[in-house]
């Protein structure tokens, strides 16, 4: 069905959706599944109409901003991008963002005609703007006033990696590499594709190099919600891979994974965690999405199963791929689509301690939103070691019925502060501890 029919039919879904996910709402819990232990309520299939609630996105009015935690401020480092969703800071201080929108793809059920339809409301899907941009705050105030394209023609550009003398690309459909460098032109050339993966489905492919720059860690999410294709189709997806960029060599370092985005590493430990998408259908909180640490190896039970070993009855099963499931570290709560994570020091943001802020782009198949919001998790010894607390909110209306925007990357800024990119409000926002602001 094209977009354009989507588009005339939207509120239709919209409303219907609404409808049930009043009725729903009166079943479903109030407090999140957070944390090591959370209490997950048990599962409440919704059948071939899922429960749908977004807001429909209006982006910022001028003037208006994230609210920022006490003890923090907020301001615009970047505005009138387009789409951007995740942010590279390249060594002399330069931001990169990726600019990049779902594509609509074909419809096979209600549930992927609602999904879409829902996700046009909210300004998640159309023309990509397939390109990188630079952005250069010259004069040290905390705004960036010079932009430059750095890459364009890009096949929905997401993770970004900056290797020695190779600067790469993670497109839809492929690691590309670029050869860089620091003088004159940053790259040079077409890109030489070093893996590809199959476009679809979930698109974003995050970029982590390792500390030693000799490998580079992808996070490729599955084509569908619970592997109703099938499983041949899901060859390859819902896993982070591992590249060798000595060799030239490509493996799956741990699967499972149903949408593995933000990828960082934990320097305590040295371990890599990631952030996961969990599967959609099954109510509010049900199941949570999480962060977590990731073993090589490791199998984190999508489809047949999630939060360790509790089986999704609607999946065939295999009891062989059941007993290797491992049980995540952190519960996120139920549909915040937590998609951006980065590492922040201790120091970073005033009366934060050291951990990982986490942005939520928020959910759409619950009947209360959830997410719409960056989080910081406390981590002490390796470990998560607390609840988290908001760092960015007021991204939503009081009524919830618009968003102003929805947080996905974030970074460390070249600054010390933390960046995050806004693909609704079309913005970089830049959040530090409070106290007198520079510039304007």
């Amino acid at each position: 069905m094209a977009v354009s029919a989507l588009g005339v039919l939207g509120r239709a879904v919209a409303l219907v959706g609404d409808a049930v996910s009043a009725v729903r709402r009166r079943g479903e819990p109030r407090q999140q599944a957070l944390g090591t232990a959370p209490a997950i309520p048990p599962a409440r299939p919704q059948g071939s109409l899922p429960t749908l609630k977004m807001p429909t996105a209006r982006g910022w009015s001028e003037g208006r901003t994230p609210v920022a935690a006490p003890g923090l401020q907020v301001n615009a480092f970047a505005i009138g991008l387009k789409h951007p969703r995740w942010i590279h800071v390249l060594p002399g201080g330069d931001v990169l963002v990726a600019e990049a929108l779902t594509v609509p793809g074909g419809i096979r059920s209600v549930f992927d005609y609602a999904m879409i339809a829902t996700m046009q409301r909210a300004g998640a899907i159309g023309p990509s703007p397939n390109r990188i941009t630079r952005l250069r705050d010259a004069d040290g105030d905390g705004v960036a006033e010079i932009r430059a394209t750095f890459l364009e023609g890009l096949n929905q550009p997401f993770g970004m990696a900056l290797v020695g003398d190779r600067f790469y690309v993670g497109n839809t459909d492929a690691v590309v590499a670029f050869s860089w460098s620091a003088d004159g032109p940053a790259v040079k050339g077409p890109g030489q594709p070093i893996a590809r993966f199959k476009p679809g489905g979930h698109w974003t492919r995050s970029l982590l190099a390792s500390p030693d720059g000799r490998r580079l860690y992808v996070g490729v999410g599955s084509l569908s919600n619970i592997g109703e294709h099938g499983m041949a189709a899901e060859e390859g997806r819902a896993a982070i891979w591992e590249l060798d960029l000595e060799r030239g060599s490509a493996r799956i370092f741990a699967s499972g994974l149903r949408n593995p985005v933000g990828l960082a590493w934990e320097p305590t430990t040295g371990s890599l965690w990631t952030v996961v998408n969990e599967r959609d259908g099954l109510g509010d909180e049900t199941p949570p999405d999480y962060l977590t640490s990731v073993q090589d190896g490791g199998f984190y039970g999508w489809p047949y199963c999630y939060w360790g070993r509790t089986v999704d009855s609607r999946v065939p099963q295999d009891p062989a791929m059941v007993a290797r499931a491992l049980t995540p570290d952190y519960a996120l709560g139920g549909h915040t689509a937590s998609l951006g994570l980065c590492w922040v020091p201790e120091g970073t943001l005033p009366g934060f301690p050291a951990g990982m802020a986490v942005g939520q782009h928020g959910s759409w198949n619950r009947s209360t939103l959830s997410g719409y919001r960056v989080v910081h998790v406390p981590f002490a010894d390796g470990r998560p070691a607390g609840p988290p607390r908001d760092v960015l909110t007021g991204f939503l209306s009081p009524d919830e019925r618009e968003s102003w925007g929805r947080p996905v990357g974030v970074a460390l800024g070249p600054d010390g502060s933390l960046l995050v990119a806004d693909d609704v409000g079309d913005a970089i926002w830049r959040v530090t501890g409070a106290g007198p602001r520079r510039g304007p």
